[in-house]
């Protein structure tokens, strides 16, 4: 008999039916999003307790894993100043001076490094346990650990609406031109709404940014580029110098990113004053068509 009938066999509703349910998302990250037969008073009162009973379960099992590895990579030891620091070129060039401390505020408060201090409470907190099984996976990896499935996914990091979950891996990352964290900020700019942070709207500023939708990953991408070319080069001859490095060697891999248009953006970012507008303006909505 195998072990798919057995289960099959189990009372619902049952303990050792629930204990089955759990191992079903431990190993693969499936779950009844209705909790159907799930024991409880009412839906509320099911879906509390199951969600929380999967959500433990997943973090001592991350846990277990993760014991006794980890800590070889080396780590700011202010994790938020450091954030600061890494986005205020970006933000200080897309943004008006009166705008800047907050959407700073904002950005340093939206990335989360995924760290043995904090991962637990992390898991604990997610609003779906399909997230947190893959910020789990996101995790075991950064420390060497093994992961929850054999196909989850090998990834520095992800992001749940407008936050972004980092691993330790980030700091091991030998591209020179990929910045995950400048990546995903600048996701941020086109999924945040201007008055959720206190700042004004109109009709064409709703969002903190206004990016075209078939451009985002251009826009994220270029950001992302940008920002390494312009920490390892201060002159706008080296920094052409530099993007023609990156043009020979680590293009995004990404479908949703038309090369030529791409490099075609950074070439002008990298000869303008402000390049950071340059891209903005080159992948900003175009009204009236």
């Amino acid at each position: 008999m195998t072990a798919e009938s057995d289960h099959e066999q189990l009372v619902i509703g049952a303990p050792q039916w629930v204990d089955g349910e759990v191992q079903r998302y431990l190993d693969s990250g499936d779950y009844d999003s209705s909790f159907a037969n799930w024991p409880g008073d009412n839906y509320v009162d099911v879906a509390k307790k199951a969600s929380q009973r999967l959500r433990t379960a997943l973090v001592e099992e991350t846990l277990r894993r993760a014991n006794g590895r980890g800590g070889q990579v080396t780590v700011p030891d202010d994790l938020r100043a450091w954030t600061r620091n890494k986005l205020s070129p970006m933000i200080s060039g897309l943004f008006p001076a009166d705008e800047r401390s907050v959407v700073l505020d904002t950005l340093s408060r939206s990335v989360v490094f995924l760290t043995p201090q904090n991962i637990a409470s992390v898991l604990m907190e997610q609003r779906w346990p399909s997230t947190a099984w893959n910020l789990a996976n996101v995790y075991l990896y950064s420390v060497d650990a093994p992961a929850l499935a054999q196909d989850a996914c090998h990834i520095v990091g992800l992001s749940e609406e407008t936050t972004c979950y980092v691993s330790m891996s980030y700091f091991q990352e030998t591209d020179p031109f990929a910045d995950f964290v400048v990546h995903e900020a600048a996701h941020v700019f086109h999924n945040c709404k201007r008055t959720t942070v206190g700042l004004d709207e109109s009709r064409r500023k709703e969002y903190l940014l206004s990016i075209d939708y078939s451009r985002r990953e251009t826009f994220a991408y270029a950001c992302e580029a940008y920002s390494c070319i312009t920490s390892m080069a201060a002159e706008p001859r080296h920094r052409q110098d530099a993007l023609e490095r990156h043009a020979e060697a680590s293009l995004p891999p990404d479908q949703r990113v038309d090369h030529e248009e791409y490099l075609d953006v950074l070439r002008d970012a990298v000869r303008a004053r402000n390049g950071w507008q340059r891209i903005l303006k080159r992948c900003a909505p175009v009204y009236g068509r």
